[in-house]
């Protein structure tokens, strides 16, 4: 089966849709409009996102973790629509019975009624506090899909890597094992030591041993890549393109950290309403007559720590914000953090790259001048040794500079296209 032909669904076209009709099967263009027909700008910045993953090996792993992923927290936003939904008519009047026993043992049956004229904000904090829960749940969502796409991508890359080592190892088995036995031949003959026999079986089993642990290394990584998997991918190999994230690409934490500070701001209001006197239009219709009048009060009564109170929630703005401020910094400090390393592993690859064309060139004189009688089996395996070790740390490097690439692309969000989440 081809990985290209699995359906892609995004996690976040729901948004678009109205509640009544809203399917994991829905296929609806998406619309990200709130419940109040307005657009979030967030949500609309998550859905134009693309991917930096070019088609290959990274492509194909990602569509198959993707097709067997839980989904939980989609679920989270789909709850956070709705919760949505609802508060964007909480602005109605409210109806509801109410019914009593009086003194005298007969029940009175009323129908009341309560309009809000005035509650200082209250209601539409509420409001603002939905549509900020919603940009939450969604840049969680968008959070989730694309660290489990990273870490699949990573466990890929630990296997490649670990394939690549073993192949390195195996490659210089047969030449490992020719000088073991040039070596053997001397000893037999009394030509040399049985230490130095000692030292080239040694060094011949410790290549073994490397080897050995890599297989095992790269079997373990394919295990735990295939549980994440919709699909087998013991076919899928090497190294795939990935473009750098877009310049304006906002990373994903500072995004959620901006949409829970305007959470905990609307929060804040709608609680400091709660201490504020309001108006509401009151009606009932019951056994006992008709009335109707117009109630002012607080929600949250009068008390001495009012005050105390207020100051409270003021500041819990003030700590959204600068819990804003910090998400920033943190994220920015990653990021170069992760550049500088970056930049720090390409330099130690050209370096490990001209460490390799010295260690081949000094193998090659090694191996003529052991022809020539003039070099012993044991100096020359230990060049050849050299030479092998940084063939091996090569291909480590050009693995590691593929995961912090990775990496980058996944703190931006740029793993997954926005409309495939």
């Amino acid at each position: 089966m081809d990985l290209s032909d699995l359906p892609a669904r995004s996690g976040l076209d729901f948004l678009a849709r109205d509640s009544q009709t809203a399917t994991v099967e829905d296929s609806a263009a998406l619309r990200p409009e709130m419940a109040n027909g307005e657009r979030s700008e967030l949500i609309d910045a998550l859905l134009n996102r693309q991917s930096v993953l070019e088609e290959g090996a990274y492509a194909q792993v990602s569509r198959a973790v993707l097709a067997a992923n839980s989904r939980a927290a989609e679920a989270d936003l789909r709850a956070a629509m709705l919760r949505d939904e609802a508060r964007d008519r909480n602005w109605l009047p409210t109806l509801g019975p109410q019914v009593s026993l009086t003194s005298l043992g007969s029940v009175v049956s009323t129908l009341v009624v309560d309009q809000v004229l005035f509650d200082n904000g209250g209601k539409k904090a509420e409001r603002a506090f939905a549509r900020a829960d919603v940009e939450v749940a969604a840049v969680a969502l968008a959070q989730d899909t694309n660290d489990r796409v990273y870490q699949a991508l990573s466990l890929y890359l630990d296997a490649q890597s670990a394939v690549a080592r073993a192949g390195v190892t195996r490659g210089a088995m047969a030449r490992m094992e020719r000088l073991n036995y040039i070596m053997s031949e001397r000893v037999r003959a009394g030509i040399d030591d049985r230490s130095d026999l000692q030292f080239v079986g040694q060094r011949l089993a410790q290549m073994r041993s490397d080897m050995a642990s890599d297989d095992e290394a790269a079997q373990t990584a394919m295990a735990e890549l295939s549980a994440m998997s919709a699909m087998p991918l013991a076919g899928i190999e090497g190294l795939s393109g990935a473009r750098a994230p877009a310049a304006n690409a906002q990373p994903l934490s500072v995004m959620k950290a901006e949409a829970e500070a305007r959470r905990a701001v609307a929060e804040a209001r709608a609680a400091r309403a709660g201490f504020l006197p309001g108006a509401t239009l009151s009606g009932s219709v019951g056994s006992n007559g008709n009335s109707m009048g117009v109630n002012v009060g607080a929600a949250n009564g009068l008390s001495l720590s009012m005050g105390a109170d207020m100051r409270a929630l003021e500041a819990q703005e003030q700590v959204a914000a600068a819990r804003t401020g910090q998400a920033r910094e943190d994220a920015a400090r990653e990021i170069a953090g992760l550049n500088s390393q970056l930049a720090s592993l390409r330099r130690q690859q050209a370096e490990a790259q001209g460490l390799l064309d010295r260690a081949r060139a000094t193998y090659e004189l090694f191996e003529e001048q052991l022809q020539a009688g003039q070099r012993s089996v044991p100096e020359v395996v230990g060049v050849f040794q050299t030479r092998v070790n940084a063939e091996r740390d090569l291909v480590k490097l050009r693995y590691d500079i593929a995961r912090i690439e990775l990496k980058l692309a996944a703190l931006h969000g740029a793993l997954v296209d926005g409309e495939k989440i």
